[in-house]
């Protein structure tokens, strides 16, 4: 059979024509509609390879340099000499020297400190006298891979001092000189939903609070209502208020149902005060719907906002310490953690469910995002002032 379709002329000729005729045309105009869309090709072509070479950079799984907290109650050679076993082994970054047990106590539940040393006062009496010495490991256990990467080092650390002063006595005893006796606390039984599901609670807030508001301007623009606002005698920070209202009701009540699901199917415990929780996550939640409106503001359709509130989400999950521990990421990326809204309210939750820590321990976080919630609806009033003007 022919391929080329046969037409008829006026005369009653018939005529070949080519199946693929306007072809050119055609890729023509659609090339055209692509450079007059800047913002659907930078989603859908460079905002993947943005994010893959972001996260190739950043993610490393390698445990290193964990904030430690030391109180060396002996302050004697032999204690140093252990310390600097730990600074060493490269796997722990002492970041306090405290000379309390309460202090200790809380550097660890305010997660400034992930491990904490204690060596105690008779150390290098019980070493000297040929009696096992004991150092104290607090892990805390709201991670579980930093947690069983310094449980590891430290037994080993432990062990290694051991064998090197058995090996210096001419008598080789049948205990060890050196014990450590790691605690692991906050997840004693490394429960893989104690770690995911709080950081998990922030990571679907963003998420929910982002892709609502973000269509909500372009919904206006589309049903052509948007117009008629800027006609209205409305302020643009009235506007901006009225848009964020009715989510933060919706952000409020999907936080309420996440907490009931995380206690009562999971098994998370809340150890700390839970309106603390709610006062500390507000500000984060008008952070985010504010940047929703933001997004929603720049895009044209529906399709380029959700594409834009799905762009945030892979940064948020993979440079926020949801997963891998900031302090191993290359300084670039640790610096660009703490302009994530989600870094913060990571802590939060991890700090209040987990550690049980309240507000002295975790107000600067709360001041960041409040900081946060009033650059982006201050933004966003403006943008909006501007197209009204």
């Amino acid at each position: 059979m022919d391929l080329k379709a046969e037409n008829k002329t006026p005369d009653g000729t018939q005529t070949r024509t080519n199946p693929f005729s306007g072809l050119l045309p055609v890729l023509r105009k659609e090339a055209i509609h692509i450079r007059r869309d800047p913002m659907a090709l930078f989603f859908t072509v460079f905002l993947p390879m943005i994010q893959l070479l972001m996260i190739g950079k950043a993610i490393n799984t390698n445990v290193r340099d964990i904030k430690t907290v030391v109180y060396d109650a002996a302050q004697t050679q032999e204690s140093r000499r252990l310390l600097d076993r730990f600074v060493n082994s490269g796997d722990f970054k002492i970041v306090t020297i405290v000379n309390t047990d309460s202090d200790l106590n809380r550097e660890i539940v305010s997660g400034r400190a992930r491990v904490a040393i204690k060596v105690p006062p008779d150390y290098s009496r019980r070493l000297l006298s040929g009696q096992t010495a004991s150092v104290l490991i607090l892990v805390d256990g709201s991670d579980s891979a930093v947690a069983g990467e310094a449980l590891n080092v430290a037994n080993a650390i432990a062990l290694r001092e051991s064998l090197e002063r058995s090996l210096s006595l001419s008598a080789v005893k049948q205990e060890l000189p050196v014990e450590a006796r790691p605690k692991v606390l906050f997840n004693p039984d490394s429960k893989s939903a104690n770690f995911l599901i709080p950081g998990m609670l922030a990571v679907l807030t963003q998420m929910m609070t982002v892709l609502l508001t973000a269509i909500a301007i372009v919904r206006e623009r589309e049903r052509g209502t948007l117009e008629q606002l800027y006609m209205t005698p409305i302020k643009p920070l009235g506007l901006m208020i009225g848009k964020i209202a009715p989510y933060a009701v919706v952000a409020f009540t999907e936080v309420c149902i996440l907490l009931t699901l995380m206690r009562w199917v999971f098994g998370v415990p809340i150890n700390g005060n839970i309106f603390h929780l709610f006062l500390l996550i507000t500000p984060f939640i008008l952070t985010m719907l504010g940047f929703g409106l933001l997004i929603s503001s720049r895009a044209q359709t529906q399709q380029e906002a959700m594409q834009g509130a799905f762009g945030t989400i892979m940064p948020s999950i993979f440079l926020s310490g949801y997963i891998f521990p900031i302090e191993n990421m290359p300084v670039f990326f640790q610096w660009l953690s703490r302009i994530i809204p989600t870094t913060y309210l990571i802590d939060i939750c991890r700090g209040i469910i987990l550690r049980g820590a309240d507000l002295r321990d975790l107000w600067k976080q709360g001041l960041i995002l409040t900081i946060m919630s009033v650059i982006f609806i201050t933004v966003s009033a403006i943008r909006f002032s501007r197209k009204t003007s």
